[in-house]
């Protein structure tokens, strides 16, 4: 349908329409951007039977800062609705978060509780008109983008009847300014993967940990198209497509998992293991360039020595009392699992081991190896 974002398959139920509404101030691919940065910075549950485990999926505090910084849409007015209360939909395109489970047009209307957002348009007629961005094949359904025509008192009433209300945006839209360039942050810490690898409540662990692939591969998608776009140095096409059909192949394996599980059956072996091995390739495939690798180089150091990365900023290691033999081991550890790769044993002397820089040829020689 046109007039949708052109990478709606790459996006999540929240930045669906947060990209619609940047391609319609900013014109057509403006969401491109929101692909810039690869992140993967788990935040903790902090309730429900997985409280304590890690999770990629951004809160909508985190969806309207990257909206803001990469797509000048910023937020003019916030309201939080309380169950009964229809928003105001009057003064421009309006942005609506609420559950699925209650919303007619979407797959997961009556199945699934779930975060999902939508843009409502009034021009003040009888009639609204309901757009979603969101593209997406589910267990129960087809989600496609679309448009659809509410009337007044229908709207009201949809609106009312949400139990926990919603939540409203309006934006007032900013310059863009030069394209952002890609960025990619270091990966989880190995507590991430682990957590759900070791739950007791193994359908729990495996439904939730299925939406965390889904959410990592959509991004990792997004980030490749817009490196295509721009043309971006030291990713490798090729490379690339099959790193991406790797992401593919561990989503489908814990959606397996988790379809097994869910069944009574054993849970295929290797999930998480194959899910490392993913996460670690991301810095290889689309961080090949050397100031990624530092990056994430600095970011190890300092979390092992539990020192400010800025106090690193010389790059020497031996400067500091907290850089010890112990440490250095620890950091060697981490960068191999990080980056998916074994240091050859003749580079594993402590000569070769005093600053940033010995460390990012250690990792520029391992994988130029692979």
């Amino acid at each position: 349908m046109t007039g949708f974002p052109v990478h709606a398959e790459h996006l999540d139920c929240l930045q669906a329409n947060l990209a619609l509404l940047a391609d319609r101030h900013h014109g057509a691919g403006a969401h491109i951007r929101l692909g810039s940065v690869l992140r993967c910075a788990p935040r903790p549950l902090t309730d429900g039977p997985l409280a304590g485990l890690l999770t990629v999926e951004p809160t909508l505090d985190q969806q309207l800062a990257d909206a803001a910084e990469l797509l000048g849409l910023n937020v003019a007015e916030r309201r939080r609705h309380a169950p009964g209360e229809a928003p105001d939909t009057s003064g421009g395109p309006l942005y609506v978060v609420a559950d699925a489970y209650h919303l007619p047009w979407v797959p997961y209307h009556g199945t699934k509780h779930v975060e999902h957002s939508f843009v409502v348009d009034d021009d003040g007629g009888d009639t609204l008109t309901i757009s979603d961005a969101y593209h997406n094949d589910t267990q129960w359904g087809r989600a496609r983008p679309l448009r659809l025509p509410f009337s007044r008192e229908d709207f009201t009433a949809l609106s009312k009847a949400l139990p926990e209300g919603a939540e409203s945006v309006r934006f007032a839209p900013g310059p863009l300014g030069a394209p952002p360039g890609p960025r990619v942050a270091p990966g989880p810490a190995p507590e991430y993967l682990r957590g759900y690898a070791g739950h007791e409540d193994r359908r729990a662990a495996l439904e939730a940990f299925t939406l965390e692939t889904w959410l990592l591969a959509r991004a990792r998608r997004l980030h490749a198209a817009h490196l295509e776009e721009h043309g971006a140095a030291g990713a490798e096409p090729e490379a690339v497509r099959e790193h991406l059909r790797q992401w593919d192949g561990l989503v489908e394996h814990a959606y397996l998992a988790f379809r097994r599980v869910d069944r009574g059956r054993a849970e295929p072996p290797g999930l998480f293991e194959r899910a490392g091995e993913v996460l670690a390739r991301d810095s290889v495939v689309f961080g090949a360039g050397s100031g990624v690798r530092e990056a994430a180089v600095r970011e190890v150091v300092g979390s092992v020595l539990g020192i400010p990365e800025a106090a690193l900023v010389d790059g020497r290691l031996t400067d500091h009392p907290e850089f010890n033999s112990i440490r250095m081991v620890e950091v060697v550890e981490i960068l191999e699992e990080r980056f998916a790769v074994e240091f050859a044993p003749a580079d594993l002397v402590p000569e070769n081991l005093q600053s940033i820089e010995d460390l990012c040829g250690l990792l520029n020689r391992a994988t130029d190896r692979e």
